[in-house]
């Protein structure tokens, strides 16, 4: 069993290094499975590629891919899409997302979960960020909820796993290439049966993050409306 841990990155030329190096040095100390580590470029026009190639070149465990075109859902999609891995994760480059949650977070699917998330919302979890982004996440999530009727309770939080066989079936389904991407994977999974694991997760807000967090949640809104009318999209059930 196989574990890929994707960085998407996009102009991260400050921190690249730095945040592989923890990472890495992290995996080999507590994942008792085997694993690499893949960066996946959206598109950078700094010199964040030219370090994500240095670092495949200096470390067996490290894998470089570029796309030309910027955009998250883009990147996860095409890395997971193109993987033999049997799990499947992505983590932000900032690693605000305490790593002692990615043990358990790859256990999950190992154990038979379809999904995992990371979740700054369930009981358990320890969260630091501004007043700001706390009201427009909660807020974000209850409408989530008001308009699919889900379950779960953090749908953007940048730390997911998911099993191969699940992603190649929900993966050609999804649309956004950006920040929604993560929604409409949720949606469509807990629509179609897949099973989803909530993990607590201790999260500090990175105050040099680049998301425009108004202009994002207005990109979210209407993806989630797309998908309310988009019924034939949760007919078929999970695979088995």
């Amino acid at each position: 069993m196989l574990c890929d841990v994707v960085l998407p990155v996009y102009n991260e030329q400050e921190q690249i290094r730095d945040s592989v190096l923890k990472l890495r040095a992290f995996l080999k100390e507590n994942l008792k499975i085997p694993w690499q580590i893949v960066v996946a470029d959206n598109g950078s026009t700094d010199g964040t590629l030219k370090l994500a190639r240095e670092l495949g070149q200096e470390f067996p465990d490290v894998k470089a891919m570029h796309m030309e075109q910027k955009g998250r859902g883009r990147a996860l999609r095409r890395v997971w899409m193109e993987s033999q891995s049997d799990i499947l994760s992505y983590m932000d480059i900032d690693l605000s997302t305490d790593l002692s949650a990615f043990p358990p977070l790859a256990g999950a699917i190992a154990e038979g979960y379809d999904i995992a998330i990371g979740s700054r919302l369930s009981r358990g979890a320890k969260v630091k960020r501004s007043l700001k982004r706390e009201i427009t996440s909660r807020a974000y999530n209850v409408i989530v909820k008001i308009i699919h009727q889900t379950r779960f309770s953090d749908a953007q939080c940048g730390f997911k796993a998911i099993s191969r066989l699940a992603a190649r079936d929900l993966l050609p389904l999804t649309k956004d290439n950006e920040w929604f991407f993560d929604t409409e994977l949720l949606i469509l999974a807990e629509k179609k049966g897949y099973r989803i694991k909530e993990i607590p997760v201790k999260w500090i807000e990175d105050p040099g993050t680049t998301v425009k967090v108004l202009k994002t949640a207005y990109k979210d809104i209407k993806g989630l409306l797309r998908l309310k009318f988009s019924p034939s999209l949760f007919k078929d059930k999970k695979k088995t």
